[in-house]
């Protein structure tokens, strides 16, 4: 399997994960919208800032792989990536339901939340809201650019963090625009 296919695939099935974790947040910031072709436009605008921000840091991760490969130290990097990875897996099995994580969560997205609630109803705030989203702390997104700083080039980990933010994309949009429709049945 391509190293590409990977990425994609990752974000495709990992979006299970987002839905379930950021769909909350979605719901709650963009409920209860009437949906119309601006609202359409605006939750694609959401969706692009979040990819966008993903690619950046793909870049940014890749200036950093590049840095450690050139100076002989790809090989540590590929096994302390490989350790994170195990870690985040093992935290997801031993620490889900661990209430002071819980609590370190919503700490650390309050501040997020607020700053993307005030932006989501401007005019072009729906980037700058996807923006947020896109450094909202993830163990997915983790998961990702750890894969990303060991691609082969800067532009591999742009295009690897790219194509994970794409693979997210249908279901967060369908999650996105059906919040518009279910705040309408409730009421």
């Amino acid at each position: 399997m391509s190293y590409h296919y990977l990425a994609f695939f990752m974000g495709l099935f990992g979006s299970i994960h987002c839905a379930v974790m950021c769909g909350p947040l979605v719901l709650a910031l963009q409920g209860g919208q009437k949906l119309s072709w601006l609202q359409v436009f605006n939750k694609l605008l959401y969706q692009f800032g979040r990819i966008s921000t993903y690619a950046v840091l793909g870049i940014l991760l890749g200036v950093l792989g590049t840095a450690v490969s050139f100076k002989g130290w790809q090989q540590g990097l590929s096994i302390f990536t490989g350790l994170f990875l195990v870690a985040i897996g093992l935290s997801y099995i031993f620490a889900r339901n661990s209430s002071t994580l819980a609590k370190l969560q919503t700490k650390a997205i309050q501040p997020f939340a607020r700053t993307m609630g005030k932006w989501l109803y401007r005019p072009g705030g729906s980037l700058v809201a996807g923006v947020l989203n896109g450094i909202l702390p993830c163990g997915m997104v983790y998961m990702a650019l750890a894969s990303a700083i060991n691609a082969d080039s800067i532009f591999g980990s742009a295009q690897f963090m790219l194509l994970f933010g794409l693979g997210t994309l249908p279901l967060m949009l369908i999650f996105s625009l059906a919040s518009s429709f279910s705040m309408n049945v409730i009421k």
